[in-house]
């Protein structure tokens, strides 16, 4: 299991850096987030959101509509396990984040009706101006009746590699992000995407000192508590529920928050008398058959983008940045790893990847999370030490989050003062 995937967890926005989030931006500007919070900590996240933003990415066999990019006319046949596709792109521009990054996470918000479905690929620059290959990140479906959704770990000939859902690097100056958008051949359905992020950073390996509690302090979300553990033992064919299904239980927990749960036709083919079925629904569209788990971070997000509205893959500072996003009504969900002795009153002892969501902070700063390992529901909401949770949250996954949101809980305007 990688702190790349079997963690799985996070943004940067205006949140990041010194300047601000993407709401705050000009119309059509990417958003960019450089945060130097603690020394060598930088952050960037960019977004390409909005027909004014898509429309900055070069659209080949594609057009945009009302905000998508949808498929519009093959400009090449490709094959995949044995069966002809009819492929076009979007390419964005090339992105210089400000510095030297050694981590890329994309994500992405997709449709993909009928037998369609999307591959993410990136490339680099270096500051010399040289290139690496295409790597591809993922080939993902929103449903898996044509399409095993994988991850392609890996490829490493140009001194970059895929690990699941992680891009590493030597250090690379900027970066173009490529979609892919297949249908099979013969076919008029018309794949489509609405959200493109690339999260890219280079951080230190220590977590530097405990943030102090914000202005959410005392603020507690009304977030529905899922254990994954109620589900041990349900479909060995996507992980086996239990201690692997920590991200999809997290991720539903989220969605249960806006009321975006799939609907119960989704999920019919669960047996009745499973408790919370919409988890094994969750678990099997977010399986990563190459990585063989349910922990691929963006294959998360991509799951709960077109229910609640908008989500991504980031990384965050420290708490204070969570804060922000509890104080605007957004929970998150975040990643983690601990020994023992770690995190006091945690429902297990250690972990080497774990998810869980923060709903909230005590008054006196502590956060109160939804901890999906706990053994029942009632069991999930937790209260844990900020400076304990903070610093495996940041050492484990660099502040690795997911950020889920629907129209009503719009990102933060303003998240300063760097």
């Amino acid at each position: 299991m990688t702190l790349a995937a079997g963690l799985a967890a996070t943004l940067t926005l205006g949140l990041l850096g010194a300047t601000p989030p993407a709401s705050a931006t000009p119309d059509g500007a990417e958003d960019r987030a450089t945060t130097a919070a603690a020394p060598a900590r930088k952050i960037d996240l960019t977004r390409w959101d909005s027909t004014k933003r898509l429309r900055r990415g070069k659209l080949t066999g594609t057009r945009l509509d009302q905000g998508r990019v949808v498929f519009d006319q093959r400009v090449r046949t490709r094959r995949h396990a044995g069966a002809p596709y009819d492929v076009a792109h979007w390419t964005s521009p090339w992105r210089s984040p400000g510095f030297s990054f050694t981590e890329l996470i994309a994500s992405w918000s997709a449709r993909t009706p009928g037998n369609s479905w999307i591959e993410v690929q990136v490339r680099g620059r270096t500051a010399g101006g040289s290139r690496t290959n295409w790597d591809t990140l993922g080939r993902w479906a929103s449903g898996d009746r044509h399409l095993r959704r994988s991850s392609v770990s890996g490829q490493d000939d140009d001194g970059t590699s895929v690990n699941v859902d992680t891009w590493r690097t030597g250090g690379l100056a900027s970066y173009q992000v490529r979609v892919a958008l297949l249908r099979r051949s013969g076919t008029s359905v018309s794949p489509s995407i609405d959200l493109v992020t690339a999260m890219t950073s280079r951080l230190p390996a220590t977590a530097g000192a405990t943030s102090r509690p914000g202005s959410a302090a005392g603020t507690v979300l009304g977030v529905p508590r899922y254990s994954q553990m109620i589900h041990r033992g349900h479909y060995p064919a996507w992980g086996n529920g239990g201690e692997a299904w920590c991200s999809p239980t997290s991720t539903s927990m989220v969605l249960g928050y806006y009321k975006s749960l799939p609907k119960p036709r989704a999920y019919r083919w669960v047996p009745k008398g499973h408790t919370n079925p919409w988890v094994d629904h969750a678990a099997r569209m977010t399986y990563d058959h190459a990585y063989d788990g349910t922990g691929n971070w963006p294959f998360n997000t991509a799951y709960a983008a077109p229910r609640a509205g908008k989500a991504f893959v980031t990384r965050l500072r420290s708490l204070r940045d969570a804060e922000r996003f509890i104080g605007a009504g957004i929970p998150l969900v975040v990643s983690i790893a601990f020994d023992r002795g770690q995190l006091d009153g945690a429902p297990i002892s250690s972990s080497n990847g774990h998810l869980l969501v923060i709903r909230g902070f005590n008054k006196a700063g502590n956060v109160v999370v939804n901890d999906p390992a706990a053994a029942k529901n009632k069991g999930v909401r937790r209260t844990y030490r900020r400076d304990q949770l903070e610093k495996i949250w940041l050492e484990a996954s660099g502040g690795l989050t997911y950020v889920i949101h629907d129209a009503a809980h719009p990102l933060p305007k303003r998240v300063g003062p760097w």
